[in-house]
């Protein structure tokens, strides 16, 4: 909807919802030029109403309205998620779970969309508590797979009226159009538990003196450094370790490649040509061999153009009156960055429905910093999203790995017909590809053997 008003009145839109003043920006430009080159009015919060009141009554870092609070958790994040000795630091984890994520496609294909969340949990879990996943039943992972989704949902703009209408929050929850209470009380209890028991047994297995690092370990170490943790230092490591937890986002972005891929096997075979000049087919890549694959950066970047993972960006608040294009934009705005419509905008991208790697080969430094999805899928100026650069770098290590191994194709009704699946999202506050059917099975035999290769050698 918002995409369609942009081509009729440009690509800043002002509107009343429910008589509060919202902003929808569908360019990137005036992204940049609001949140960013005018960050200093642009970084807070409006005040989600749904989460603050049902879903997570003390704001996380996502949520919090912007002040010194804010810019000492994000300090937290920047040193376990921006510090590129932390980032280093990962990559065994990360190349152990892409040997497993290969295995588990070469021996159950058919169960590839487990996989893939399986092989995007394991990494943000054991990251942030240090918790191994060991199967796609892990009951850590599927109960904080649950809980996120549900809290999603709940939460979403779409979904959440009362944020437009605050006095909603006094209906009861029996009366009509009260019912969002019952069930925001539901899923703000799971919240709870998702941020209390993983707290609790990091607290206990450092006391045992069993405790893995980990992202709460480091946030516990820091903070217990002058001595006891207040109850608002508690809350912050919990819901700062809940933040952590993005891995929707990363399911969307290979579910989106491994569709991509059915429907367009042109692009998987330039790209398996490219992985076999490079690299060979003795090894698997590695994050060090990005540069030398670039047509399989355009995948990835294509990827996060076709359907990026957050259509439409957490809304920002504009803190004062600003003028901007001659246009007053009023204190308390809420600014909306449509994400979506930025990855499809005509100006920018020719064909924009269509999944093309190829817009992004040969361009010059400038144009291809001006195209790169990278700017934009992962939000703007001092709240841009601090785990971007772990997100990047595990999205492109399962398509590069995936590329190099498996091939993709469509499946076969029982007449033998080919069975192309239609793209098809869910829109939320993530973007969810519908469930299709492909065919994934190793390349080669040679292949195969890499892949057992390197599982067996992993523990």
């Amino acid at each position: 909807m918002f995409a369609s008003w942009a081509k009729h009145y440009g690509d800043i839109i002002y509107m009343q919802l429910f008589h509060k003043p919202s902003i929808i920006v569908d360019s990137v430009r005036v992204a940049q030029e609001l949140m960013e080159k005018r960050a200093s009015k642009y970084s807070d919060r409006p005040q989600f109403v749904m989460v603050k009141e049902y879903l997570q009554p003390k704001p996380s870092l996502v949520f919090m309205s912007w002040g010194e609070k804010c810019r000492r958790l994000r300090k937290f994040f920047q040193s376990a998620l921006e510090n590129k000795a932390a980032l280093e630091g990962y990559r065994p984890l990360q190349r152990r779970e892409i040997h497993r994520l290969l295995r588990d496609l070469a021996q159950s294909p058919m169960g590839f969309m487990a996989h893939v969340k399986r092989y995007a949990g394991a990494i943000i879990l054991e990251i942030d508590y240090g918790h191994r996943v060991t199967s796609a039943q892990d009951e850590w992972m599927v109960y904080v797979d649950h809980t996120v989704d549900e809290f999603t949902t709940t939460g979403s703009l779409a979904a959440s009226l009362v944020d437009f209408l605050p006095l909603m929050k006094h209906i009861p929850s029996w009366m009509p159009g009260g019912g969002f209470k019952k069930r925001a009380l539901i899923v703000g209890a799971k919240v709870r538990d998702m941020m209390e028991i993983p707290y609790r047994k990091v607290q206990r297995d450092m006391a045992s003196g069993c405790a893995k690092p980990s992202f709460m370990t480091s946030l516990l170490e820091k903070m217990t450094q002058d001595g006891c943790l207040s109850a608002e230092e508690e809350y912050d490591i919990k819901a700062s370790c809940l933040v952590m937890y993005t891995v929707p986002q990363t399911i969307t972005s290979l579910m989106t490649f491994i569709l991509a891929m059915v429907l367009h096997p042109h692009v998987l075979d330039k790209a398996q040509a490219e992985i076999d000049r490079v690299i060979g087919s003795e090894r698997l890549p590695e994050l060090d061999d990005r540069e030398a694959l670039p047509y399989v950066d355009c995948i990835v970047k294509e990827v996060y153009r076709w359907n990026p993972p957050v259509p439409l960006g957490i809304p920002h608040r504009v803190t004062e009156d600003d003028i901007y294009r001659g246009y007053v934009i009023p204190g308390g705005a809420t600014i909306i960055p449509n994400i979506w419509s930025m990855g499809h905008h005509t100006d920018i991208y020719s064909d924009p429905e269509k999944f093309l790697p190829e817009r992004f080969e040969e361009m010059d430094t400038q144009t291809a910093h001006q195209k790169d999805p990278r700017k934009f899928i992962f939000g703007f100026g001092k709240r841009i999203c601090p785990g971007r650069y772990l997100a990047d770098e595990t999205v492109w290590l399962a398509i590069a790995n995936i590329l190099a191994t498996m091939n993709i194709r469509k499946c076969r009704d029982p007449s033998g017909q080919e069975i192309t699946p239609i793209p098809s999202f869910k829109t939320g506050i993530v973007s969810q590809v519908d469930p299709f059917l492909c065919e994934i099975k190793p390349r080669t035999e040679k292949a195969a053997n890499l892949v057992g290769q390197h599982n067996a050698g992993d523990v």
